[in-house]
Formats: structure tokens, sequence, C-alpha cells
């Protein structure tokens, strides 16, 4: 394992092995996480010979490009890693402070119609230290803090259940960016067994579902998840998460145009989720080339969400971010990668 993957307690017992002492693990932790240092040469009060035994494991990304919104400022970043393989990760400015959604996998193999990230499978997941490197990088190359974390980039993150755990707890560790559990949100398309896991790991993080449907055949339309687990299989989980954690649940619509956007469809949604401490995020979608879907205008969203909050729920509408450069998932990765072939 990579060092920057590592817990204090790990990197302790891997330097013991190296021979050197204990407190040099609290050092180097410092430097990777808190001063977030992008060479092991700027570890300046490590001994040189040990600083060149840890070149090896030491991760580091690089910056490939780059798309800025001329509209609201918005930096999609494409990163580079050790092996070549391509991610995206996404600087938003908001007055509450800056976001940056990050992704989780090279690729995924979900299948939702919608998404970019998935039309070229999955190639492999990230380690704790990449998901912890666009963080940092981002932050390097902006000169300007995070104070919240979506892991809603490429990839289905409870797919790569061990890394993602890996790098929150790290990520908001006190010997490290100490970022509070509660600006961090999961999305996922619902893998229910790793939802209920996810409730049992003590985190307060925000959970959100991506549902883009209120009916199972409508889901399966859209996500191919639908398949393995029914709806209720999957709200059911996802109360679980509620009851264990405390924390309301996030589910994300993506409105498609004549699709799942209809006064009949908002309905059925408002009862499915009426009476659970939950939130809907309205997401106008993305369109991507590779599919025909339309984004709806917005009297109809506005019109849904009104429908929605006569089931006393609460619901809000994503505000669009980065439209002029190439706003979905995956859209920049897919791009760059199909012009390089």
């Amino acid at each position: 394992m990579d060092i920057k993957s590592m817990y204090m307690t790990e990197l302790e017992a891997y330097l013991k092995e190296m021979g050197a002492p204990r407190f040099r693990a609290k050092q180097i932790y410092e430097w990777m996480h808190k001063k977030r240092v992008y060479e092991i040469s700027e570890m300046t009060n490590i001994p040189k010979d040990l600083r060149e035994k840890l070149e090896a494991d030491f991760i580091k990304i690089k910056e490939e490009t780059r798309q800025v919104s001329e509209k609201d400022g918005t930096i999609k970043f494409l990163f580079k890693m050790p092996d070549g393989q391509m991610i995206e990760s996404v600087f938003m400015r908001y007055n509450h402070g800056n976001s940056l959604c990050i992704s989780s996998q090279a690729g995924c193999r979900m299948g939702c119609k919608f998404c970019a990230s998935t039309l070229g499978g999955l190639i492999r997941n990230l380690s704790a230290s990449e998901m912890l490197e666009q963080v940092y990088m981002a932050m390097r190359l902006t000169g300007e803090k995070i104070s919240n974390i979506v892991v809603m980039g490429t990839g289905e993150p409870l797919d790569n259940y061990d890394n993602l755990i890996r790098f929150i707890r790290i990520i908001t560790g006190e010997d490290g960016y100490n970022l509070s559990q509660r600006n961090i949100t999961v999305s996922s398309c619902g893998i229910v067994p790793m939802i209920k896991k996810l409730a049992e790991e003590d985190l307060s993080i925000t959970f959100a579902l991506s549902l883009h449907a209120a009916n199972d055949d409508a889901r399966r339309a859209l996500m191919p998840i639908a398949f393995k687990y029914s709806l209720k299989e999957t709200l059911d989980a996802c109360m679980y998460y509620f009851n264990k954690t405390g924390r309301r649940v996030t589910f994300e619509y993506s409105l498609v145009k004549g699709q799942n956007d209809s006064e009949e469809q908002a309905r059925e949604l408002g009862k499915l989720i009426s009476g659970m401490k939950a939130h809907i995020n309205l997401i106008p979608v993305n369109p991507i080339k590779e599919r025909d879907f339309v984004q709806s205008d917005y009297e109809s969203i506005v019109k849904f969400k009104n429908l929605l909050e006569k089931y006393r729920i609460n619901v809000t509408i994503r505000r669009g971010m980065g439209k002029d450069i190439d706003a979905a998932c995956g859209q920049l990765r897919r791009k760059y990668t199909e012009n390089d072939n």
C-alpha cells in the first residue's frame, strides 16, 4: 500500500520495518495530510536516505488539462494517475464555501443510461490516496480551501467501499485535513447491502441515493441496478441508514424531459417519499451526445418541485454549474481518451 493511503498506525508499522523511529510517522503524516506537499523532497525535517526509500510508495497525480466556466468560474480538472488512467474532479465556488466533486473509480460498471462515466465500463478502483490527491491537487492549483466534498464524480463509491471509507477517515482525521464529516456527501446508485454496511460505520456524512424514478419499471429503464434491488429494498436500506445514523437521506432525481418529469410522476414520487426524513434534490439532466435525453424546461421543473412540496417534502433544485464545460460526469475524460485514441 502507498503511504498516503495508510492510517497513522499503519505508517508507524511500515516505518518500523524500515528501522525508522516511531516519531517519524507523525512528521510524515503531517507533511502529507496537513501541509499536503507534492514532493517527498519538501519534507525538510526527514532524513534524505529515508525520503529516498519513501519515494517509491508516495503516490502523485498530475493535472492533464482543465476547463474553466466563463459563466460561474467552475473548474473541471482532468487528472492523470500514475498508471496513465484519467479521472475528473470539479471545483465549484459557492457563497458558503468551495465544493469539490471527486471520482472514486476510473470508469464505472453501473450502466446508468444518463451518465457518461459508465460508457467505457470500469477500468479500476481508485486508491484512497488517489481520492485524497484530487482534493489536495485542487487546493494546490486554486490556492483555495475546500469546505465540502461530494463523492459523486466518475464511479460508484460503494463499489469501491474499503478505499472510500479509508479516504473519509483520513480526510476527516484530526491528524490530517480535519474536514467535518458532515461536509462530505457520498452518492450511490443503490447497492443495498453496502448502504446498510455504510450505516454501521459510525460516520456523520450525508448519504445520497440516485433515485430518478418513482416505480421499479421506470427506474429499470434508466438504471440497471434496479433489476437487482427493488425500490422497496432500496428505500428500506435508506430508512435503515437514517435510523442508524440520524442523518436524513438525500434523494437525487435527474429530470429527463418526457421521461420522468410529468405531474403524475411527481405525485407518485411524493407518495413514495412522504413521511420519510428525506430531502429531494431535483437535477436538470446534463445531456450527453451518446444519449438522446433532453433537459426538462424550467417551468416543468418548478411545477414538479411545487407538487412534491404539497407532500411536505423538503425539495431543492440543484443550481447548474459549469454548463459550458462538459458539465456531465465523465464527459471530459471520455472526450480526452477518445481524442487520444
